[in-house]
């Protein structure tokens, strides 16, 4: 292709033909040009090439959409704090399986870690799961310029991820029923009651944090025992609630003309503060290594021990398992009963057995319910 239709006259168009099959003719070739183009691209200039068409939509992800804005932070991040670092001046046609494993290690092994910046954020320490997670951005990042010709092939296929350690922490009964009690002195003492509710509120539902924080009064239908959530990880969610998880939002008092089950103390936006007060709650109450991330698997891990099978468990967790169809999860009466059991559990150790006795009625009441069903 020599231009655009109507850029050029067709005698213009004719003479430009004459001059390319002249080149062609004294043996030079006409893909040269864009060749050497691709050959001389950047690690650096095809991650910013893929930021600037994933940020204005014009990159599909897996689900042949849009790459969700959460993913590209992530992806940026990746980018700027590890791979422009490491590979970021090197040409892309020159890169080996070699020199893509080699950044893997180094980030493993903290090279390219950076202590917290002023202001929110900005910590990295590298380490296993941090250097698999950057490779996977970056063969992606390629894979894309190579499918769309913006680079001739992708270096990182075939690259060999590190394995992450498994996340096995999770809170045991004991440590519920002293973490609920070290919660309720918080609480008289002066601790953030907002934070307080949203630490709560992911033991009883096994929500992501930001899902518990970002969470909307509109998207809470008690009556059909859920929150519709518009977009997750996933996408567009019905995710089922227990009794135990319903009265907790409902305890909430929220804030006028804030759309937010937990709204920010100022502004208009949600609450943020929720790592701060888990760590200071479980610094008093001694409890090591306690993420969000580890309020889910608990709740996952008391559903495992309650005997509810793992298809069960993904659904109620909003995992993409086959055989969980989510826009019909709510109608399911089962999954609604699990939610209920799971919920009154964790409930009970949380108030020490005193607070939850209703709840745990309640969940006979629907189980009978939907057995008869």
């Amino acid at each position: 292709m020599l231009g655009q239709y109507g850029a050029l006259t067709p005698e213009a168009a004719r003479d430009l033909v004459r001059k390319k099959l002249t080149t062609v003719a004294e043996g030079e070739d006409p893909s040269a040009d864009r060749q050497a183009v691709r050959a001389g691209m950047s690690v650096s200039q095809v991650c910013d090439w893929y930021l600037e068409q994933a940020e204005t939509g014009r990159i599909l992800g897996r689900n042949r959409r849009p790459i969700k804005a959460s993913t590209l932070r992530m992806d940026r991040s990746r980018i700027d704090t590890h791979i422009k670092p490491l590979l970021g001046s090197r040409l892309v046609s020159g890169l080996t399986l070699r020199d893509i494993e080699g950044m893997q290690a180094d980030i493993a092994a903290g090279k390219s870690a950076r202590g917290r910046k002023e202001g929110r954020g900005g910590r990295s320490t590298g380490g296993a799961g941090v250097a698999s997670r950057t490779i996977g951005t970056l063969r992606g990042l390629l894979g894309h310029a190579a499918r769309l010709n913006i680079v001739g092939r992708n270096p990182a296929e075939g690259v060999r991820q590190l394995a992450g350690e498994r996340r096995q922490r999770r809170l045991s009964a004991d440590e519920l029923r002293h973490l609920g009690q070290v919660m309720r002195e918080a609480a008289s003492a002066g601790e953030h009651p907002t934070g307080l509710g949203a630490v709560r509120l992911m033991l009883l539902t096994g929500f992501r944090r930001m899902e518990v924080l970002g969470l909307e009064r509109l998207w809470f239908n008690r009556r059909e025992h859920c929150i519709r959530f518009p977009d997750t990880k996933s996408g567009a969610q019905i995710r089922v609630l227990g009794e135990a998880a319903m009265a907790c939002i409902a305890s909430l008092p929220g804030r006028d003309r804030s759309p937010f089950v937990f709204p920010a103390d100022w502004g208009d936006g949600h609450f943020i503060g929720v790592i701060r007060v888990l760590d200071r709650v479980c610094a008093k109450a001694k409890l090591t290594d306690v993420t969000p991330h580890v309020l889910r698997h608990t709740f996952a891990s008391v559903a495992g021990d309650l005997g509810f099978s793992e298809l069960t468990i993904a659904g109620l967790l909003g995992h993409s398992a086959r055989g969980v169809t989510q826009g019909y999860v709510h109608l399911d009466a089962a999954l609604v009963v699990a939610a209920d059991r799971v919920s009154a559990e964790i409930a009970e150790f949380l108030d020490d057995g005193a607070a939850a006795k209703h709840v745990k009625k309640l969940s006979k009441i629907n189980l009978g319910a939907a057995t008869a069903a």
